[in-house]
This record gives C-alpha cells, sequence and structure tokens, in this order.
C-alpha cells in the first residue's frame, strides 16, 4: 500500500487501516523474529533511514512489554504476542518525514473495514486497540527524547566525547518524530472513530494532535531550511564553549567563566575589575555576531514563514502559549508603560544618592548591592544550599514522586552559563494505571568560594527545582504532557520555578533560612538595609526582563538584507537604553537565551510567569497568612498547576481558576510602588516569627520522594541511595565542596 490518496469512498475504511498500520510506532511494528531498536546517541543513528516491520495491531501485553524495554534500556523489541491479528510483515524504510511502503499493509478479509474489526477483536475491542498505539507511541518518544536530551547535557557540561553532531542529529530525529505526517493521520483516524477511545484515551490522542502539528513540515524546502538552521545553531553554540573570557585586575589578565565575570560586576571593591568584567561580557556580541548569528535569525524566519507564521518570534508565542506575537507585545506594553514612571522614579533618586557613576553599566548592580552582598554572603554558604532547599520543599509538601535527579551545581571552564532544568525522561501515567516518574538533569553555576555565589546557587536550586517538582509532578497519559517544548506554555512552566524562588526574598524564609556556618540567621540590621537598598529598584530587575523579549521582536522583525552584524549590535543597545534607562550590567547579546532554538523568543514568559507569582502570592497570603513552611502550598500547586502539565485548561485559565482573577500585572505594579518604610515594617513582624520558628525539620531525614545524584562533569559526589539518604548525600556533597574550595571549610 502506497499511501495513496483515492476519494472513493468504497476505499476509505481500507486507507483507513493502512494508515493505522504504517503509522503505528516502531515499537508496535515487528514480524515473527526481534528487530533490533535504534538508539540516536551519534549522527549516524538518525541520518541512515530505519528499516522495521509493521503489524496492524499489537495487545496490550505486548505495549506493556515495550515500556519495560524502554526502561531497562533494552535493545530489542519484545517478541509479538501469540494473540496478535493475523497480519503479512509490511516492510518500511523511514527517511525524515515520510514511510515508503513495499507490502501490504495486512491480511484481512476482502474488506479494509474486516481488517480494523480482526484487529479490535484480537485486542479485546477499539478501546484497547488505541491504548496499544498510544502505549508505543510514548516509547517510542520517550526512547527518542531521551537520546537527545543525553547529548544536549553532554554539550551543555562540556563531558568528555560530547558531540555537536551528534546532538544535531538526536535533535533532527526528536523534531522527525514529533513532526510525522502519518501518525497524525493515525490519530485523526482514531478519534474520528467516536467508540474507539475512551474519554481519557480521546485527552490523549487530542494533545498528541496538537503537538505534532506544532512540528509538522510538509514543504522539503521549510524541512531543509529548518535542519541547516538547527547545524549553524549548534556550530555557534559549539564554537561558544570553547570562548575564552578574561577581565584585569591589578595588571594581570584573569580568565574568568560568564558566572564569575558576572559576580564580580556585583561585588568587587574596584570600579577597574567591575568595568574590566563588564567589557569581557561584551565580547560575546561581537562573537555571536562574527560566528553565523544574523544568518541563524534569517533560517528561523524563513522556516516560521514558510509554516504561514509572521516571523519566528509569532510562531514561537502561538505555538507554546496559544496566543500571537501580537496579543503578547499588547500585554507587554501595558506592562512597559505601567512602569515606565516607577523606572524614571529610581534613576533620579539613585542618581541623587550615589552620583551619576552609579548608574554606569558595571556600577549599578555594585551601588545597590556592593557591600551589602558581601556582609550577607556569610549567610548563604553554598555548600549547606542544597540541604537547605531540601527542607525547604519538604515543609511545603512538595514531593518529586520517584524522580531521578542529576545536580551539576558547580562552575567550570566550558560549562553552559545558565542554569537549568531539562529531563531526560518526562513522566507520564501509562494506560495501565502504572505511574512512570521522570528523570532530570539540573545545573547551576556556583563558584562557591566567590562573595554572592552561595545566595545566587540558593536561588538557583529554588528556582531549578522547581521547575522539576512541576514536571515531576504532571500526571497524564503520555509524556507530551511533561515535555518543556511548544505546546508547553513558557509561562506556566517559569510561573511554578518563579513563584518557589521568590521565597528567598522573604523576611519570613530568610529568618528561617539564611544562616552562617555555625548557625546563627542573618541578622534583621542586614535585611532591613537589603529592603531599604533595593526596594526602590526592583523596577530595574523588571525593565531588564521586558527588555529582552523587546530586543528578539526587533531582531525577527528585521528585512533579512537589513541582518548584518552592525545593525543587530546597534540595535541592541538602542533597546537598552530605552527600556532600561542606559547600557546594561549584562548585555542583551549575552543573554545565552537567544541563541537557543529551544529558548528563543521565550523570554516573555519570565514576564508573564512574574506577574502570576505576584497574583498567586496574593492569594497565598490572603488565604492562608503564611507561605513559607506551610505544608498546604504544595498540595495546592500540585492540585491547581501541576497535574495537567502542558494540557487543558491552560496557562491564563490556571491562574484565573486558581486565584479567582484574570492575570494582569496589577500585583507585581502595586507590590513595587508599596513604600519602602511600609515594606520594613511588614517583614519586620515576619522576620521575628521566622527566626523564632526555625526552619521545619531542622533536622533529620529529608523525604523528597527523589534518588539525587550529585556529579561535577563526568565525576560522580555523591547518590542518595547509594549513602542511603539525602542528607548523607548532601554531607558527602558538602566534603567534596570543602575539599576543593578550602575557603569554605568553617572556622
Amino acid at each position: 500500500v502506497k499511501g495513496e490518496r483515492d476519494s472513493t469512498s468504497g476505499r476509505v475504511m481500507l486507507r483507513a487501516a493502512a494508515s493505522i498500520a504504517r503509522a503505528l510506532p516502531t515499537s508496535l511494528r515487528t514480524n515473527s523474529a526481534s528487530t533490533a531498536a535504534p538508539t540516536l546517541t551519534s549522527s549516524a543513528a538518525s541520518a541512515s533511514p530505519r528499516r522495521v516491520t509493521v503489524a496492524a495491531a499489537s495487545s496490550a501485553s505486548k505495549s506493556s512489554q515495550v515500556l519495560g524495554s524502554h526502561r531497562s534500556r533494552a535493545s530489542s523489541s519484545p517478541a509479538p504476542s501469540a494473540h496478535a491479528p493475523r497480519a503479512r510483515a509490511v516492510v518500511c524504510s523511514r527517511r525524515r518525514h515520510r514511510r515508503d511502503y513495499t507490502a501490504a499493509a495486512a491480511s484481512a478479509t476482502d474488506a479494509g473495514a474486516a481488517m480494523v474489526n480482526d484487529a479490535a477483536d484480537a485486542t479485546g475491542g477499539a478501546s484497547a486497540s488505541v491504548g496499544d498505539f498510544i502505549e508505543a507511541f510514548n516509547a517510542d518518544y520517550a526512547r527518542i527524547h531521551k537520546a537527545y536530551e543525553d547529548n544536549f547535557w553532554a554539550t551543555k557540561m562540556n563531558l568528555e566525547g560530547n558531540s555537536t553532531e551528534a546532538l544535531t542529529a538526536s535533535f533532527l530525529a526528536l523534531e522527525s518524530f514529533l513532526g510525522d505526517i502519518p501518525t497524525l493521520a493515525v490519530v485523526r483516524e482514531m478519534l474520528a472513530n467516536s467508540a474507539a477511545p475512551t474519554a481519557e484515551q480521546a485527552v490523549v490522542l487530542r494533545h498528541i494532535e496538537k503537538t505534532l502539528k506544532c512540528y509538522i513540515v510538509e514543504s522539503p524546502e521549510a524541512k531543509k531550511v529548518r535542519e541547516e538552521g538547527v547545524s549553524l545553531e549548534n556550530q555557534m553554540n559549539g564554537a561558544r564553549n570553547k570562548l575564552k573570557y578574561a577581565y584585569c585586575e591589578d595588571g594581570v589578565s584573569v580568565e574568568a567563566t560568564p558566572t564569575v565575570l558576572r559576580t564580580k560586576i556585583r561585588s568587587s571593591k574596584d570600579e577597574d575589575v567591575r568595568k574590566s568584567c563588564w567589557e569581557a561580557t561584551r565580547t560575546v556580541g561581537p562573537f555571536l555576531l562574527e560566528n553565523g548569528f544574523p544568518r541563524i535569525i534569517a533560517e528561523r524566519n524563513r522556516f516560521a514563514r514558510t509554516l504561514g507564521f509572521v516571523d519566528f518570534y509569532d510562531m514561537k508565542v502561538t505555538q507554546a502559549e496559544g496566543f500571537s506575537k501580537q496579543r503578547c507585545f499588547e500585554m507587554l506594553d501595558g506592562l512597559e508603560a505601567a512602569t515606565a514612571p516607577i523606572l524614571e522614579k529610581a534613576l533620579a533618586k539613585l542618581r541623587a544618592e550615589k552620583g551619576e557613576d552609579a548608574l554606569k553599566p558595571w556600577n549599578l548592580s555594585y551601588a545597590l548591592s556592593g557591600e551589602l552582598s558581601r556582609e550577607m554572603d556569610t549567610y548563604f554558604p553554598f555548600e549547606n544550599a542544597p540541604e537547605v532547599w531540601g527542607r525547604s520543599f519538604a515543609a511545603l509538601g512538595i514531593n518529586y514522586r520517584g524522580t531521578k535527579m542529576q545536580l551539576d551545581l558547580c562552575d567550570r571552564v566550558g560549562k553552559y552559563p545558565n542554569g537549568f532544568c531539562h529531563w531526560p525522561v518526562a513522566p507520564h501515567k501509562g494506560q495501565d494505571g502504572q505511574w512512570h516518574p521522570s528523570e532530570a538533569n539540573f545545573t547551576s553555576l556556583a563558584t562557591p568560594d566567590e562573595v554572592g555565589s552561595g545566595n545566587t546557587a540558593l536561588t538557583t536550586l529554588m528556582h531549578e527545582g522547581g521547575h522539576a517538582a512541576h514536571f515531576a509532578n504532571i500526571e497524564q497519559g503520555s509524556p507530551l504532557f511533561s515535555q518543556e517544548r511548544a505546546p508547553f506554555s513558557v509561562s506556566l512552566a517559569e510561573t511554578q520555578s518563579m513563584f518557589l524562588d521568590s521565597l528567598c526574598g522573604d523576611a519570613a524564609w530568610l529568618g528561617r533560612y539564611a544562616r552562617d556556618r555555625s548557625g546563627s540567621p542573618v541578622p534583621w540590621e542586614l535585611l532591613e538595609r537589603s529592603i531599604r537598598e533595593k526596594h526602590p529598584y526592583e523596577v530595574f530587575m523588571l525593565r531588564g526582563m521586558i527588555a529582552v523579549p523587546y530586543f528578539e521582536k526587533a531582531l525577527y522583525e528585521l528585512p533579512e538584507a537589513e541582518l548584518t552584524g552592525e545593525n543587530i549590535a546597534r540595535i541592541a543597545d538602542e533597546i537598552e537604553v530605552r527600556i532600561q534607562g542606559g547600557l546594561a550590567g549584562r548585555p542583551l547579546l549575552s543573554v545565552p537565551h537567544i541563541t537557543s532554538d529551544e529558548s528563543s523568543c521565550y523570554y516573555h514568559g519570565y514576564v508573564f510567569a512574574e506577574m502570576a507569582v505576584h497574583q498567586t502570592r496574593a492569594h497565598f497570603h490572603g488565604k492562608y497568612g503564611d507561605i513559607v513552611d506551610n505544608a498546604e502550598i504544595g498540595p495546592e500547586l500540585l492540585r491547581n498547576y501541576w497535574l495537567q502539565g502542558s494540557g487543558d485548561p491552560g496557562f491564563l485559565k490556571m491562574v484565573e481558576d486558581l486565584t479567582g482573577k484574570p492575570l494582569s500585572h496589577d500585583s507585581w505594579v502595586s507590590g513595587m510602588s508599596k513604600e519602602t518604610e511600609a515594606v520594613v515594617q511588614d517583614e519586620k513582624v515576619e522576620y521575628a516569627k521566622a527566626v523564632e520558628a526555625a526552619p521545619v525539620g531542622a533536622s533529620g531525614e529529608i523525604d523528597l520522594g527523589m534518588h539525587a545524584i550529585f556529579v561535577h562533569g563526568n565525576e560522580v559526589i555523591s547518590d542518595s541511595e547509594q549513602e542511603h539518604g539525602y542528607v548523607a548525600a548532601c554531607a558527602k556533597f558538602k566534603t567534596w565542596v570543602n575539599a576543593n574550595w578550602p575557603k569554605t571549610v568553617a572556622v
């Protein structure tokens, strides 16, 4: 059967059955001999076509074997069920987005309808056949997705033997799987047969359909453009991993990572050092512009326009959030207008208090926190951060439901310059009701003996740990609901992580968890100074956030002929001045998100998430009074924000359902506009209660329902299963930190 498009009504059922056969995932394609399942961890793995065998359907028990073999990483498919329907093997060659069929789809009776009925009867009915399809689709997706994520982790962590070619190949293999037109056809056939799927199965099928529509590319030209763009991006980012950074101190050039540069800009007492570090961050832009970034933007736009979108930004926001770029910037424009007067007031205040030089990009963050950051540093010892994070989350009633998490927390040369959490294994609930937990890769960028690193690392742990908690608790019938790519809402994902890292700024949290190596809490005097020094300037963070989407919007709206390095550099500076009031301490061209296909054109998600965070916090404060160490918070987040994943009702409706109000910037702007004296008085009360209470479960084991493995590149530091508990694994990690950064040893 050659996948013909004959419209003769008498052949509709035959074509439907053939469509089902050829669109079944590879896990359901077997003959009498076991067929090796391909792995996609090298460029050769996905570049070559797969030859597999196809059966018209498979039994539920066989699908369970498929998933079981995937979990144990077996290399071969299970033997076919003894009860499988009689069918002729169909040999197919899958080349990217099409299959070429050279044999009959199945042996059945004279009519295609009889073939469908045979398959349904042999598997216990139509819904059982749908269940088999879903199970096998999930298993195939999990395998291909994990191959990509393993390569992603290896390249971003700069592990031994990592390969940008393997990353490109596995990424394209994943996109090929998600963009397979025949699979979409069979899903629609199943949905059209209203008697076949159960209500739960229909939800899964509709979500598979929704996801595939985000990736299907029918035009050969568009496919070529896409593949070229991805290859260019990976080459550029591979070169960026090898980029050397250095700053000057006492006349000596010192090599540093981007994280160290940012830390020194915030905390070094020497303005010349701060300026040198800032200038080093400015070298990223010219490097990108000379290594293909303008062409990558052009290729992304060409790809998006072949699919009917205005540009790449419009495609990304529409697929992820479900609304257009125009709607996105209507919301951002409202926030920008509401906070422009607050920005002018803050700039004038800083200028009056600390002089014009304080507004220079290498001085701004230091002027706001330089000495204070140094004095606060002792209350955020990095080596204690994993245990602090664990105790705080456990006290909120958060559980990771069997997640295996790999944590690479310390900075090193060649490591990706931004914290993130990704999921090689996305969780889901099988058709048999069995829970398949997640596997997570989690990274931060600490230099444990640098001033400010402990605070930054702990906030990153709270943030990325929030992502991990969210995705570990998505309980739907396919891992597609818990993959952090379209159609998953960036805003929904970031709301969870940013809500949890927001606790690090609360006196109620700091009084419990900000403690020095001897266990003494941070003094109120330091927190009061922090409030007085930072609260009037919170708008700087907001404006820095919205600058990124405005910059990317301008990039993707440039005519292709004007996509030059000179123009892009000029636009970056113009946006910084217009939105932030001057050149930025973190240059827009150094923001890692803009270079990656997955994270580009999604920074608006952080902005909408921050709106939701303030609205959610206001709701919880009104309902419970307290958030920190409140064991009701985790279950509330689970019920209202986490379980559904990227399924219905979607980000905006979830926020409205929980808080009782449509999403707006009102709570955020209101909090920013609150008088400093009122903030000081409210936080002083919360601090006193926190110090008296101390952390919940300040000693003893921490049960997060998680298997934690601490690593440093290729080195395994500690493993909670081998150490018989999370606390013991944290203790071993602490010993490792002390040994490698002796300044962290308590005196």
